[in-house]
């Protein structure tokens, strides 16, 4: 492992510019100092292009900074077999591709080995009752043996963060979990969310999102980007903050939190 300010770190980013050479040189990210803790969950905020992407990419192992040092799971990116790390790392995203014709039984199966199809022979009967569990903990127990394709927004978003357990990753990044969901599908996400982070008490999670109002009780940090740069991280009472969001956005932003929860509203 190589030496972090923390030797604990799950993700430890020093100084970090990312610059895109197709566009001339455009600065994607500049100077971004970022740790993340065992335990700790992030909210990852900011305007579109921003660069939430970038850096979301970043911590997944999918690419490698242009300046600056990013490790992850102690492993420093560019030292490191990129596709062993990224086994390690669980990823939910609404871009990947799964089989619709599957149950959600199958689909979690297949976290186990990485595929999109499943290995059957490499799913002896501890990895299939993981799976049974995993989907019992986010409340999925009761549609395990539906086609990945029937089920509603909110139920494959919690089968996909199911999926990405498999592996019992100590970090889990979750890119826009709660796109296109309705109501009663974000607040089931949400609650599936809050019995994550009490069930796994050492899994560390970074959400990207687009509305502070998805973010469940359990979130401990946010780090709000703003033009590819670090606008304000730390605990999450002292970012969400009134005056932080209206920077970050450009527009007046009002807060507030009601039993555990966060709210926003822009006004003139």
């Amino acid at each position: 492992m190589t030496e972090t300010q923390d030797p604990r770190a799950v993700v430890a980013l020093r100084d970090v510019a990312v610059h895109r050479r197709s566009s001339g040189q455009e600065i994607v990210l500049d100077g971004i100092d970022w740790t993340v803790g065992p335990g700790e969950h992030w909210a990852l905020l900011g305007a579109n292009g921003a660069g939430k992407t970038t850096l979301l990419r970043l911590v997944g192992a999918a690419m490698c900074p242009t300046l600056g040092s990013v490790e992850v799971l102690g492993d420093r990116l560019g030292r490191v077999d990129m596709r062993e790390l990224r086994a390690r790392v669980g990823l939910v995203s609404a871009a990947q591709k799964v089989p619709s014709d599957a149950t959600a039984h199958t689909v979690v199966l297949t976290g186990a080995t990485g595929t999109v199809q499943p290995l059957w022979r490499e799913y002896g009967s501890a990895v299939r009752e993981r799976a049974r569990v995993l989907l019992a903990e986010l409340g999925c127990k009761e549609f395990a043996d539906r086609r990945f394709g029937d089920c509603s927004g909110g139920q494959r978003a919690r089968i996909l963060i199911c999926r990405a357990l498999m592996a019992d990753p100590a970090l889990l990044l979750l890119d826009e979990p709660f796109n296109a969901l309705d109501l009663p599908s974000r607040e089931d996400l949400v609650d599936a969310l809050q019995r994550l982070a009490a069930d796994q008490p050492a899994l560390a999670t970074v959400t990207v999102t687009h509305y502070v109002e998805e973010l469940p009780p359990s979130t401990t940090h946010a780090f709000l980007l703003k033009e590819g740069r670090k606008l304000a991280s730390g605990a999450v009472d002292g970012v969400l903050t009134a005056d932080n969001m209206t920077l970050c956005f450009g527009r007046p932003v009002h807060v507030a939190r009601h039993d555990g929860r966060w709210y926003a509203r822009s006004g003139r």
